[in-house]
């Protein structure tokens, strides 16, 4: 009688997914039937076999998208000629995702570069209710009526938008050793006051950077900041917390979370107390430890010149960046309050990095905020 041979230990994947690119979902307004939509993104991490993820977690009726495709963009609306290849989801042309739910595309063959604009043009065939998308892209992207997702010419581009519609996430094949950041954050890493159609939100500095540097195996970036976010209430957008599975933990390749929130929380006027964002942050990081990544938490930026600025929030963010700076309980920390805040009044931003309404930073500001992370914390292998 033959003996059942037993086998070593797996071998480890030489090549998995790593997120390139991501805008964190919200609810947007009604959407139109036979509409077909051109959105215009920007990759971080190069690789081959790209994906994409189509959302529909805010709609509230079924989402049917056909004639799904995906390009390189040469200007405005107009794509790399052949370079436009459909795109299937199950080995099908069109898909229908329920309220509530993504649904990832199959492998493209071929590779996509780093740095690439990417364009995803897709066709909605059926739609009722709110879509699903991202508000404040800071890139112009297009739509039109009718199915025209297959044509690589600009001319039935006419409607500009300044969202993203459905599309929130594209990964690629990298080797296994290559992993990707998530910023999570407001609108100060949504990009406000940056220059749009530029790629120059802290993020997209930080995303740069790491494609030219050595020693580190983080090349992805995604920017799930979102406007007027709160780590504790839901309002623009869902909390921090409340977004953390389906922004952050779900995407693929993520080795480290970079936490920057606060802001919007303290500036509210709604009692919240230092005690209180330090419990949120503190799910936060246990969450994302028990799903085996490293979290990098930032300290909350000055803003007096705010119209809602008082001594009251100053308090509280001064006792959350003690916080963050000295409790241990992130992996690194990066103290992007030190940075910009002036010598002469540090409850103010130095005017060389205000973009004029001393909460959000201008490009020079965002580009100090990326230089001013550590490539080294964010190269972590399991928070354990």
């Amino acid at each position: 009688m033959a003996q059942a041979q037993t086998s070593g230990p797996a071998a480890p994947p030489r090549a998995h997914q790593v997120v390139t690119w991501g805008a964190s979902a919200d609810r947007q307004g009604e959407g139109p039937t036979d509409r077909s939509y051109r959105m215009v993104v920007r990759t971080s991490v190069g690789g081959a076999n790209a994906r994409v993820r189509l959302s529909n977690a805010f709609g509230d009726h079924p989402v049917t998208f056909d004639s799904v495709h995906a390009g390189l963009r040469k200007q405005g609306a107009e794509l790399v000629r052949g370079s436009n290849r459909p795109l299937t989801f199950g080995g099908a042309r069109s898909v229908t995702v329920a309220p509530g739910a993504a649904v990832t595309s199959d492998p493209l063959s071929g590779r996509l570069a780093a740095q690439s604009d990417l364009v995803v043009s897709f066709h909605v065939a059926d739609s009722a209710g709110p879509t699903t998308g991202h508000g404040l892209a800071m890139q112009t992207s297009y739509a039109t009526a009718g199915d025209h997702a297959a044509e690589e010419g600009a001319a039935s581009w006419t409607d500009r938008t300044s969202s993203w519609y459905y599309l929130d996430a594209v990964s690629v094949e990298t080797p296994a050793a290559t992993g990707a950041v998530v910023t999570l954050g407001d609108s100060i890493t949504d990009g406000w006051q940056s220059s749009t159609d530029k790629n120059r939100r802290w993020p997209d500095y930080l995303a740069r950077r790491l494609q030219g540097a050595s020693g580190t195996g983080v090349k992805g970036v995604a920017n799930e900041g979102i406007s007027g976010n709160k780590v504790l209430a839901d309002g623009a957008g869902q909390s921090a917390l409340n977004r953390l599975q389906r922004d952050v933990l779900s995407q693929p390749g993520v080795r480290t979370v970079f936490l920057f929130e606060g802001i919007n929380d303290i500036k509210a006027h709604t009692g919240v107390t230092v005690d209180d964002l330090i419990a949120d942050y503190r799910e936060i990081v246990a969450r994302a430890h028990a799903a085996g990544k490293c979290v990098v938490g930032a300290t909350v930026m000055p803003y007096k010149g705010w119209s809602e600025w008082d001594p009251e929030g100053e308090a509280v963010r001064r006792g959350v960046n003690d916080f963050i700076r000295d409790s241990g309980e992130f992996d690194a920390v990066t103290d992007f309050d030190k940075l910009v805040r002036s010598p002469y009044d540090q409850e103010r931003m130095l005017p060389v990095f205000d973009g004029g309404d001393h909460v959000h930073p201008n490009d020079k500001g965002m580009q100090a905020m990326a230089d001013a992370v550590d490539l080294a914390a964010l190269n972590c292998d399991n928070a354990g």
